[in-house]
């Protein structure tokens, strides 16, 4: 079959990139997708059992940061867009080994776009080079406040939209970056290579910045997932701190609905900030998790309140994030489509009606089937 386009989408076996991948298989049959995944702890193809048959889909396990092998697939396949979803992601395990957030983050992305560059220069029309990225690059934002009014208080943000808000700053594309943990240094040095590559080259580039995502197939290191599970086995829930940290949700297939737009309708060399305008204490969110799962499990709603457990904050915790998707909504129409509580209810009761997938994850015994069967290849 001739495709009218081949991608690769990096890291597409783990939590955002499978919502992506699945999303483009079904609605474009016409572009052959290609599925690059190392499979690392956080990738598991059981999170894309629906569609691994598709006639447009393939998969093929690879280290982005070996660019020999990406080059070759590149020349054979004839890709023409890459969608960069592959990362080392979460903040505790970059604290303990910043090495390898590095090497993925920073030279896995720079294996790409040296592969891209040698197979798309000289001829960049059709071309793209879609580089996924953290609102955690801009480092933290204060829990300002109008004249004296203790937050979460109502504000309007640039678009003209009200919302609940913890300060009046929001995280926007032209903001200097300010990377506070490893990770989000690895991801800001992974942005800047991608842009260099626009400035110097000409390659036809495109960054975004997500706020946090939460949904379905989500590793339980994550704390919605992770206190989801806690709570069906009634383990404790250690929170940072007093649990007063913000951040901004988004429900993950809203996100992949503004990669798939910004993909195909984004300018070039543009940067567009992806986010729910939905800021959430996460003390504020962990008793809502607690009330719904509860509620589903049968229990008395709120009965597992007690389980909370207040412990050492993260070294360099950040406060606040809070983005302002004003530009993608203004240029590309893209909005959330799920206001936060039916999101929520969504993903708990998908965790609780797929515990096989969750003890499956667990356990580890998924990365020992793909060591099994990946060996001497």
């Amino acid at each position: 079959m001739n495709y009218e386009r081949t991608l690769i989408i990096t890291g597409g076996a783990g939590f955002i990139g499978s919502h992506v991948v699945r999303l483009f298989v079904n609605k474009y049959p016409r572009y052959k997708i290609i599925n690059l995944d190392k499979l690392t702890y956080a990738g598991n193809l059981a999170n894309l059992k629906d569609i691994e048959d598709k006639p447009n889909y393939r998969f093929v396990r690879m280290d982005i940061c070996d660019f020999e092998g990406v080059l070759k697939l590149m020349q054979e396949e004839q890709v023409d867009g890459i969608i960069h979803l592959a990362a080392e992601s979460h903040v505790d395990r970059s604290i303990k080994d910043p090495f390898t957030f590095a090497q993925t983050n920073v030279m896995g992305t720079l294996s790409l776009l040296q592969a891209a560059k040698a197979c798309w220069e000289g001829d960049w029309e059709g071309k793209r080079f879609y580089h996924i990225s953290t609102d955690e690059v801009y480092g933290a934002l204060e829990m300002t406040h109008p004249e004296g009014i203790e937050p979460p208080f109502t504000t309007k943000a640039s678009s003209g939209e009200h919302h609940l808000a913890y300060g009046e700053k929001f995280f926007t594309e032209d903001l200097k970056y300010q990377p506070h943990s490893p990770y989000s240094a690895a991801k800001a040095s992974s942005d800047h290579f991608v842009r260099a590559f626009h400035d110097t080259f000409g390659m036809p580039t495109i960054v975004t910045n997500c706020s946090n995502n939460y949904g379905p197939y989500q590793f339980p290191e994550k704390l919605i997932p992770l206190f989801i599970n806690n709570i069906r086995h009634r383990k404790p829930l250690p929170v940072y701190g007093k649990g007063e940290n913000v951040r901004d949700w988004l429900y993950v297939e809203d996100h992949a609905r503004a990669i798939d737009v910004i993909f195909h309708n984004g300018r070039i060399a543009e940067t567009y900030n992806i986010g729910g305008f939905n800021e959430w204490k996460n003390i504020d969110i962990i008793k809502v998790l607690i009330r719904t799962t509860d509620r589903l499990l049968g229990r008395p709603e709120g009965a597992d309140m007690d389980l909370i457990t207040f412990v050492t904050d993260r070294a360099g915790h950040d406060l606040r994030y809070a983005i302002d998707s004003t530009k993608l909504q203004k240029e590309l129409g893209w909005e959330p489509s799920l206001q936060f509580e039916e999101g929520i209810e969504r993903t708990v009761r998908w965790y609780l009606d797929n515990q096989e997938w969750l003890d499956n994850v667990t356990s580890g015994d998924y990365q020992k089937y793909y060591e099994q069967m990946y060996a001497g290849r």
